[in-house]
């Protein structure tokens, strides 16, 4: 009744299975603290940076001035200046092709638009899978690691002629800290992955919103094909909200 049922020394004493499944939770659970931490501070740059190009944006600064510092940005630019500079940069090569149909300028812009848009999503949820991924196998392979202690330790005291709680209670603990170890990888990686994916979301909302009022704002600028005129005027403010 004496013995040490720490941790460190159940796991010391637990047969190689089961020492080699906590080892893989334990590196499972270091690899999602790593893409927990990296997430946050990517999310959280990533609205800033939106937020600061939206100010930007409905500031009443000319769409040809936006283009051009998104053409020169020397810092990362952020996704919703990239898919601006993308509905740009289709509309403008349109027009330079003598592309006189509104509809034709618009959709040209919309598609380049939906398609960075794609582009920054598989970005933004990237490593998203693997917390997702965590949070679905690490309890079953804790209980893995359980089941298989369990049967070795059952199987060292069928050859004792005499079993009592203390001869049995170090083999079933060592077997039950892989199914902890498995809850312990789980329950953050599955918080996590829902905290990120609601964020995401409403990036995602965010981003094709501003899909929709840049299109409308290109829809009033630009030149209807039956009135005469050179072509949709870039020189003019984006709409206040």
């Amino acid at each position: 009744m004496n013995q040490d049922l720490s941790i460190l020394e159940l796991v010391k004493h637990a047969s190689l299975v089961v020492q080699i499944v906590l080892a893989l939770l334990l590196a499972v659970s270091l690899a999602s603290w790593s893409v927990i931490f990296g997430k946050v501070l990517g999310l959280k740059r990533l609205k800033s940076d939106n937020e600061e190009f939206d100010r930007e944006f409905w500031a009443g600064r000319t769409l040809q001035e936006l283009f051009q510092d998104a053409s020169r940005a020397n810092g990362a630019p952020s996704p919703q200046e990239r898919i601006f500079a993308a509905g740009m940069r289709e509309f403008m090569k349109l027009r330079e092709r003598r592309v006189a149909d509104v509809a034709s300028l618009l959709d040209g812009s919309r598609r380049a638009m939906r398609a960075s848009y794609q582009r920054e999503m598989d970005v933004i949820e990237s490593r998203l899978e693997f917390l997702g991924s965590v949070g679905s196998v690490s309890p079953y392979i804790g209980l893995f690691g359980t089941v298989w202690g369990i049967m070795h330790a059952f199987t060292g005291l069928s050859n004792m002629q005499q079993v009592t709680l203390a001869t049995v209670a170090p083999g079933i603990a060592e077997a039950l800290v892989a199914t902890a170890i498995g809850l312990f990888a789980a329950i953050p990686a599955v918080l996590a992955y829902n905290r990120f994916a609601r964020d995401i979301d409403r990036i995602a909302i965010q981003l094709e919103s501003f899909i929709e009022e840049f299109s409308n704002i290109l829809a009033r600028n630009a030149q209807p094909a039956s009135a005469p005129g050179p072509g949709p005027d870039l020189s003019r403010p984006a709409a206040a909200r």
